[in-house]
């Protein structure tokens, strides 16, 4: 093997090992049930799973600026209509599963990030962050470094808790309250 054969193959060898070296990272915060002591303590609720139909989804797209993956919702509700939601957005590669709950007049109680899979970015997961949500209606569309601070380094993390936010809230406009 002469020496630039052998440096192809040292090259080829070192940029082989970057792709297998890849780190995996996810962080499990907290569970669902953690969440809904935190946000709701002991309210009584019981749990609910509703599938949406395609006219609800494309309303909820249009209101929310928002694409809607999954048409079904998972979560738990009280009698009174309060909801905590079991929901997925993605972060820069991976999904963040988060819980975020609603009261019954549509406003956002809490946000709590159960899974971070992101190997950086988890910023998202301090509570002063986290609490630009409190109190947000389907009344608004959130954008990212005008009502919702930015974090650099969770960028895209922030970007898209916001626009699960925005896509939950029109949830409850559309659905959630009637049922």
């Amino acid at each position: 093997m002469n020496r630039r054969d052998f440096n192809r193959y040292l090259i080829a060898l070192g940029a082989s090992s970057l792709l297998i070296g890849q780190k995996v990272w996810a962080k499990s915060y907290i569970t669902f049930e953690q969440a809904k002591k935190i946000m709701w303590q002991d309210l009584e609720m019981v749990p609910f799973e509703y599938k949406m139909n395609k006219d609800q989804m494309k309303r909820i797209k249009e209101n929310s600026k928002t694409r809607v993956r999954n048409n079904v919702l998972k979560g738990v509700k009280s009698s009174s209509n309060d909801f905590l939601i079991a929901d997925q957005v993605i972060g820069k590669h991976e999904f963040i599963d988060v819980a975020v709950g609603i009261n019954s007049t549509g406003t956002i109680r809490g946000v709590e990030i159960l899974t971070y899979r992101e190997s950086y970015g988890d910023e998202v997961m301090n509570q002063k962050w986290r609490n630009q949500f409190l109190g947000v209606s389907s009344n608004e569309i959130l954008e990212l470094d005008d009502q919702i601070k930015n974090i650099s380094g969770a960028t895209m993390s922030c970007r898209h808790i916001t626009d699960g936010i925005n896509r939950l809230t029109h949830t409850w406009k559309e659905v959630l309250q009637y049922i």
